[in-house]
């Protein structure tokens, strides 16, 4: 494996740790306003993502940091097409954050509704401003022979696109109730497994047309492995749907982050050896060959990789083999 195709797949694999952790991070948030009337229903629900939250959006800056030193063409075209779908993704990452942070400050019924308000916003559209951006990616925008992204706003909200991001809404929202059912005891609980059981077959549908679309719409010949995640993809949700309806929470998590992952997955090799799908020419695309570095730059990156990624791993599951007990809605184990 030569280091343009080591770092597509790193790049993937990074997304794929930042979907699957902030997508129930975002889905708590999404779920807030439905989880529970009382305050503190809703501060159990926050306080399950309370210590990690911050931890979980490390990924979203990873991913980010490896596509600008791995392959700078397709940071540079990326973030100067989709420049205002990615700014509302960071402006709903910081209104979130700063509704976490604000809203135990003022013991007052408008103030938490407020920040609730910001929190749920804030949640909502990254999942489904990333969903829109891949899905252009994989569909194809306009980019010249200078790799430059020549069209408007308006270019991305195709039905396609829209429809993928509506799919990674529908999976955040999904793994968010499974997370709360095995993260809270209670009210709580009971009321995410409910939202749980009614969520699972409408994303079950979603994304299993979003696969099929996915592999047809690609502009070129779908890979096998596209074709294999795809498919895992749809059935472990299904699976997941089955183990809901048999209240089996801890199996139907599983088998959502299975679902995502691969999603994710067959995302990346419908794309490869694609970065980016260019409308205009299929031959002005952006590839790992023409959007990557020098072998000088990735090699020392990998050295980097080798040495910090696990350390980031350790902590991670540190952080949660430490706050791995339920919270349940009393209010002296609240914080939030």
């Amino acid at each position: 494996m030569d280091l343009q195709v080591l770092w597509f797949v790193l790049v993937a694999v990074l997304y794929t740790g930042f979907f699957v952790l902030e997508g129930f991070d975002f889905g708590v948030g999404i779920l807030l306003p439905f989880i529970g009337r009382k305050d503190e229903e809703k501060r159990a629900a926050i306080n399950t993502i309370g210590p990690v939250w911050d931890a979980n959006e490390v990924w979203l800056v990873l991913a980010g940091g490896a596509t600008f030193a791995a392959f700078p063409q397709w940071y540079a075209t990326l973030f100067s097409g989709f420049y205002l779908p990615l700014l509302l993704i960071l402006v709903a990452l910081i209104l979130r954050g700063v509704s976490f942070e604000f809203r135990g400050k003022v013991e007052d019924p408008r103030w938490h509704a407020t920040w609730d308000t910001t929190a749920f916003i804030g949640s909502l559209l990254p999942p489904l401003l990333f969903g829109v951006a891949f899905a252009n990616m994989l569909r194809g925008v306009p980019i010249d022979g200078n790799m430059n992204y020549t069209g408007g706003f308006f270019n991305l909200l195709n039905v396609y696109a829209l429809f993928g991001g509506l799919t990674f809404l529908a999976l955040s929202a999904l793994l968010g109730a499974l997370f709360l059912n095995l993260k809270t005891a209670g009210s709580v609980q009971e009321t995410a497994a409910k939202i749980a059981a009614r969520l699972s077959v409408p994303s079950f549908v979603l994304l299993t047309v979003f696969v099929v679309w996915t592999l047809i719409t690609t502009r070129s010949t779908p890979a096998i492995l596209a074709i294999v995640f795809g498919s895992i993809s749809v059935l472990a949700l299904l699976a997941g749907f089955i183990a809901v309806k048999a209240q089996r929470g801890g199996f139907a998590f599983g088998l959502t982050v299975l679902a995502i992952a691969m999603n994710v997955a067959s995302i990346f090799a419908s794309l490869f050896p694609n970065v980016m799908v260019s409308s205009t020419d299929l031959a002005f695309s952006l590839t790992i060959r023409n959007a990557s570095s020098s072998v000088n730059t990735l090699t020392v990156m990998s050295i980097v990789v080798a040495i910090f990624l696990p350390v980031v791993l350790a902590y991670q599951v540190w952080n949660y083999w430490v706050f791995r007990k339920r919270i349940t809605a009393k209010v002296e184990d609240l914080h939030y």
